[in-house]
């Protein structure tokens, strides 16, 4: 029973690899406190893009947004995707077939079912997860983004 314990011990103590270990090492040219993005997000922005929360599903106007623009970071717009890239999932979350190159980073996300996190390579905002069940006839990709975590800004006409 004492090994058993001290076997399990040693493993949770080796093995914490989590991502708030992983954030902590990483450096963003857009960098603030936490007092300081809680002032710049609402409280549903801070718990997504900061805490790496999911909106519900469907809550999101950009969701259907079918203008000509781009769509960048609410939290310090950066572009991340263009409408032309844009398309109806039925997931109930904004989604795109591909990102603006170098704008959108990824990481293992370890502690959900997701896989893939997506967030701002800019601010290190969580965006949302991408899959590989987009469409076939372009990318094969489905970037399932969070819509409180962008704005858009229509193209100019």
């Amino acid at each position: 029973m004492k090994n058993i314990l001290l076997l399990t011990l040693s493993i949770v103590l080796f093995s914490c690899n989590g991502n708030a270990q992983k954030e902590s090492k990483i450096s963003y040219e857009v960098s603030k406190t936490d007092t300081e993005w809680k002032q710049l997000l609402t409280e549903r922005e801070y718990h997504v893009m900061r805490k790496s929360g999911t909106e519900p599903a469907f809550s999101s106007p950009l969701n259907k947004n079918y203008e000509k623009g781009t769509y960048v970071c609410k939290a310090c717009n950066t572009p991340l995707f263009k409408s032309a890239n844009k398309f109806d999932s039925g997931t109930g979350w904004p989604s795109f077939d591909q990102e603006i190159k170098g704008n959108v980073a990824y990481s293992n996300d370890s502690h959900s079912i997701y896989g893939t996190e997506e967030h701002c390579a800019k601010c290190g905002g969580h965006l949302g997860h991408v899959f590989n069940d987009g469409p076939r006839n372009t990318t094969g990709k489905r970037h399932c983004i969070n819509g409180v975590a962008l704005k858009f800004i229509p193209e100019k006409k």
